[in-house]
């Protein structure tokens, strides 16, 4: 299932974004510590260019920390890339920013010139928090639903040093589909643009590869189940989430593991590695190149038809 939510506001956003990118020094990029691949926008790639980026992996104390060190490394080692760790409840780190910006301008910064950034990230991943951290009172929108933030904002940080503030956004088509539903499980995309069972279920056979014990210590486990829908079952049965014949209400126990993963009942989740994401990066393009190939030879079989049909008449 394909799980797609471009609201317009997003569209508008992306243009305003292009328009002031020549005068920004360093872009800002915060993501989920949960999904670092999948929170990011791939559009900033397109579009920052040879620009510093400092890559944020903001609620990292729901991540798993193992997990988080190795995606800190794997950034790190792209080029002209910073990579931090913030949690939701620390703003000491974040308090490091303002330096940060200017350590990666040092020609600006010496010269006393004024420094550009942008902060940008997809919505509900806790963009406007961290803004609110660094200029110490609420000027930016704040909630718990996507896309709070509907318009640009300039801020002045310190002086010689802006900020602009960007509404979450997402991107029009959600290639790698298991990005999508990565986006879904960590309530970065409205509850209804998509079926919580659905999601339950590849939440549900991700921690039964990866996270077992956690499982078998918050639902009672005796016995591991083999397969996701066997799962929920059972935490529907053990929360009393049974419907009149003595059937499980798989949606209210669906709705169970999803709130326990957001809300780190489970413990620390991360839901992605790079080297999983590497090999998913490439299954997909080998996808859709496959049907964009299709496409192309349905149009031109039906070029073809049309020339070599019979005109009328003759």
């Amino acid at each position: 299932m394909a799980i797609n939510w471009f609201p317009g506001h997003m569209h508008k956003a992306q243009k305003e974004i292009k328009e002031i990118l020549p005068q920004i020094d360093v872009v800002i990029e915060v993501c989920d510590a949960r999904l670092p691949f999948s929170s990011e926008n791939p559009m900033i790639t397109e579009i920052r260019g040879d620009k510093p980026l400092i890559k944020i992996l903001n609620k990292s104390d729901l991540a798993d920390p193992e997990q988080t060190k190795v995606w800190l490394s794997y950034l790190e080692a792209q080029q002209n890339v910073k990579a931090i760790a913030l949690t939701t409840d620390d703003p000491s780190v974040a308090k490091k920013i303002p330096s940060l910006i200017r350590n990666l301008v040092p020609n600006k910064d010496e010269t006393g010139k004024q420094i550009n950034a942008v902060i940008m990230g997809i919505p509900n991943v806790g963009k406007s928090t961290l803004l609110n951290t660094l200029v110490g009172k609420a000027k930016a929108k704040v909630g718990n639903e996507p896309a709070v933030t509907k318009g640009q904002q300039r801020i002045r940080l310190e002086d010689g040093l802006y900020l602009y503030d960007t509404p979450g956004m997402l991107w029009p088509k959600i290639v790698n589909e298991n990005s999508g539903y990565r986006l879904a499980i960590t309530s970065a995309v409205k509850d209804t643009a998509y079926d919580h069972d659905d999601i339950a279920c590849f939440a549900g056979e991700f921690l039964l590869a990866h996270y077992p014990e956690q499982l078998k210590q918050r639902y009672d486990l005796t016995e591991m189940p083999e397969r996701e829908v066997e799962l929920i079952e059972e935490i529907g049965r053990r929360r009393s989430c049974i419907k009149s014949g003595g059937h499980v209400d798989f949606h209210k126990a669906s709705a169970i593991l999803i709130n326990e993963i957001r809300d780190k009942t489970l413990g620390g989740l991360t839901f992605e590695t790079p080297s999983m994401v590497e090999a998913e990066q490439l299954y997909f393009a080998e996808q859709e190149a496959k049907k964009i190939a299709e496409r192309e030879a349905k149009k031109k079989a039906r070029g073809r038809g049309r020339k070599n049909k019979p005109k009328k008449g003759r």
